[in-house]
């Protein structure tokens, strides 16, 4: 009789255990499909054709919105930017899938000269150098200090030690 309780109770163990497995992991999962995460600003042909080329800067603000940036060179760019990314699990780092940039070229006197569509395959891979200065000098480790003898470090080692502390 007690082999058979303990059988049903490890028999229940496993059933519940087996049950938070699967909640567990189906949380995790997205069934298959993927994430789509759109940021920025996503044109379409309907928008574009609202600011053709001869629109004033006005119009171009009330029908695209505020750019994602602007520059200000020989002439004014504005810049919208977007960006898609993908994941397949909740708990993963999106992918990046496609980026573009609408470039909005204005002319001096202020309209629309040309509008620009840039892609991924347009941009460059920048590689970014840390530049450092070394200083003059060298850093001494505690160690070193000690080593090194002089009055610095028979000052650190009575301080190591606890001689120059009288209670």
């Amino acid at each position: 009789m007690a082999i058979v309780s303990k059988l049903n109770i490890a028999r229940s163990s496993l059933l519940a255990a087996m049950a938070a497995t699967t909640i567990i992991t189906s949380g995790c999962m997205s069934m298959g499909t993927k994430e789509v995460i759109n940021n920025g600003f996503i044109a379409d042909e309907q928008t574009l054709k609202l600011v053709p080329v001869g629109s004033s800067r006005e119009q171009v603000l009330l029908s695209l919105g505020t750019p994602s940036a602007t520059a200000t060179f020989d002439r004014e760019v504005f810049y919208y930017i977007s960006q898609k990314r993908e994941r397949t699990f909740e708990f993963m780092k999106p992918t990046l899938v496609s980026q573009s940039v609408l470039a909005v070229y204005f002319d001096k006197n202020g309209t629309v000269a040309k509008l620009s569509n840039y892609s991924m395959q347009d941009g460059k891979v920048v590689d970014m150098i840390s530049r450092t200065t070394p200083t003059g000098g060298t850093e001494l480790t505690f160690l070193q200090r000690i080593l090194s003898g002089g009055a610095s470090g028979a000052a650190a080692a009575k301080s190591l030690l606890g001689g120059g502390n009288k209670y």
